[in-house]
């Protein structure tokens, strides 16, 4: 029991540890008027130190993989501490949990809260965020081969709800720190929920969750670094309008992306 606790409590602070390495820098420090003012998309230059708590989150599941260790061993306590305190449990709010970060985005924006991109960059951020993670993740759930706690399949590591909800979390952090951070801290409690909520559904080990929490971080991160990058190699100096759709199939959202020169 204490031990299923003091896990709550260290994925509960996960937040605190985002937010003590969220002092990333830009290239270019962009004035922000009364009004909040959008600004073009600019090449974004974080500091080493805010990869390293994706980097320890991520490098924490990979030990899990390499066979009876002690982070293994705890996988296992927890999840037969989970199951016997509550063998019934089954909410399936972690299915629409992790998206709530990434739609408060666009919930901001439409109440007239800009953040720090236009809508569409914003967008453009998300989709690469989105394709890094989903890409990563799915690679790395056929190579583990990792078996679910519960049995339903060999694609349990890393958590790709856990990786897509603080994916989104941090795609919130980025477009309102300058705003307010608590809207980012609002973000991660609602990304480390999704993790908990899928323990507690038996879907996933603490390793998975721990990892997939890394993974999504890691992706979005990237993703603000690459599309300043890959939006000048695509568009040159012309304008680039594109055109997003969103779909859900199979108990997974996804988007198209189209666009014109």
């Amino acid at each position: 029991m204490y031990k299923k606790l003091l896990i709550i409590a260290v994925l509960l602070m996960i937040p605190r540890f985002i937010f003590a390495q969220t002092q990333d820098t830009l290239l270019q420090k962009e004035s922000h008027t009364s009004d909040t003012a959008r600004i073009a998309v600019s090449d974004y230059k974080p500091k080493v130190a805010a990869f390293i708590i994706p980097a320890v989150f991520i490098g924490y599941g990979v030990i899990s993989l390499t066979g009876d260790n002690v982070i293994r061993r705890l996988d296992y306590s927890t999840k037969n501490e989970l199951q016997e305190d509550h063998p019934l449990f089954a909410a399936h709010a972690d299915d629409y949990m992790q998206f709530a970060p990434a739609a408060a985005v666009y919930g901001l924006n439409l109440l007239g809260i800009k953040g720090k991109h236009s809508l569409l960059d914003a967008t453009g951020l998300y989709v690469l965020s989105s394709a890094i993670m989903g890409g990563s993740v799915s690679v790395l759930k056929n190579a583990a081969h990792r078996l679910r706690p519960n049995g339903a399949g060999y694609n349990s590591f890393p958590s790709g709800h856990t990786a897509n909800a603080f994916a989104a979390a941090e795609f919130l952090n980025q477009e309102y720190k300058d705003v307010s951070p608590w809207y980012g801290y609002a973000g991660y409690t609602v990304a480390t929920a999704t993790g908990i909520l899928r323990m507690y559904n038996n879907k996933h080990w603490v390793s998975d969750v721990v990892a997939g929490a890394g993974f999504g971080i890691l992706s979005t991160k990237l993703s603000y670094f690459l599309y300043p990058k890959l939006k000048r190699l695509i568009t040159g100096k012309g304008s680039f309008n594109y055109t997003v759709v969103p779909s859900y199939q199979q108990h997974t959202m996804g988007v198209s992306l189209s666009g014109t020169f």
